[in-house]
């Protein structure tokens, strides 16, 4: 079959547009796009019609790029789902309407279903080990723990997910409540901190886990390698499955935290638009591993995109199961 998964962001909105086949997924189109959906909803509660036109155009133009794949190979099913920012915005149906108008309904998820998307896709890459997993978006960060093992469907992995939630940190909002300098001030960085520390702690507490890797995704973890690399054009091979020492991530840190946006933006490796939420997605990221009590991460371009379209094909092949009994 063939699935197009739409991912809609606080920062970023994606499409990936895949065939499901015994061997794998095989890409067709991948796109993304930071359309900061979220700018400013923390403050008010409320996406800005500036957001939402920008956002449906962007959309509009993935559903385009879908009817293109649909006329090779029919398109099977288009899941869409929307997360922290449009979770959070009391005009949020406004905006699911304006997307129904373009051709693509939209569903506003759960955090904890957005936690299970994110972890599916991610440890379908590194099964059988015990993984923290860390999802630092624009206005949540999800954090999960588990193991993904080969069940009866290889393509598909069979998830004991131990435990997992969302919390209401993330870099767009991180930015927007504590990050107020250019560069942001030493005081700023060290109250961002503590709000970190202090709502991912719950997380960590109890019995405790050891896992055997911690497994980041979305644009910081990413970013990280790539300014470490000086990946100038991006490339997400280069990406995907590398790790990266807490030495590493602390001297990328540090440097992005001295400079002025304008500069960050030159930095080889970053993406200009994400140069303006970085050193909030650095602060998230290294409190998860400050609490996780681990020396290094993995970065994965595995995430909810990928969730979304085993998900898909998990419950294609269970109707198809329910109607031949």
């Amino acid at each position: 079959m063939r699935v197009a998964a739409i991912d809609i962001g606080t920062v970023t909105s994606r499409l990936f547009v895949a065939d499901v086949c015994e061997s794998g997924l095989q890409t067709v189109v991948r796109r993304s796009v930071i359309t900061n959906l979220g700018e400013g909803v923390d403050a008010t509660g409320m996406l800005s019609a500036e957001a939402i036109d920008r956002t449906v155009a962007t959309v509009a133009d993935y559903k385009h790029a879908i009817d293109e794949c649909s006329a090779e190979v029919p398109v099977d099913r288009i899941v869409a789902l929307a997360t922290s920012a449009s979770r959070d915005a009391g005009n949020s149906d406004e905006f699911v309407q304006r997307l129904r108008k373009v051709g693509v309904e939209l569903t506003v998820i759960p955090g904890e279903r957005e936690a299970y998307l994110s972890f599916l896709g991610a440890s379908s890459d590194f099964r059988d080990e015990d993984l923290l997993f860390a999802d630092i978006g624009g206005g949540s960060t999800e954090l999960a723990f588990g193991r993904a093992s080969t069940g009866d469907d290889p393509l598909v992995p069979e998830v004991d997910l131990r435990a997992s939630h969302s919390f209401n940190i993330g870099c767009r909002r991180m930015t927007e409540r504590f990050l107020k300098s250019d560069p942001p001030s030493e005081s700023e960085l060290a109250a961002a901190h503590d709000w970190a520390i202090e709502t991912l702690q719950p997380f960590f507490e109890g019995d405790g886990f050891a896992c055997e890797r911690l497994v980041a995704v979305a644009g910081t973890p990413t970013s990280v390698v790539a300014v470490r690399d000086a990946l100038v054009p991006y490339d997400s091979e280069k990406v995907h499955g590398v790790q990266v020492a807490r030495a590493e991530f602390d001297s990328v840190a540090q440097r992005m935290f001295a400079l002025p946006l304008a500069e960050r933006m030159r930095v080889p490796g970053i993406q200009p638009k994400r140069a303006g939420v970085f050193p909030a997605g650095a602060v998230i990221m290294g409190a998860v591993m400050e609490l996780a009590g681990v020396d290094r991460f993995t970065a994965s371009e595995s995430d909810i995109l990928k969730g979304i379209v085993l998900d898909a094909a998990r419950s294609a092949s269970a109707k198809a199961a329910s109607s031949t009994c």
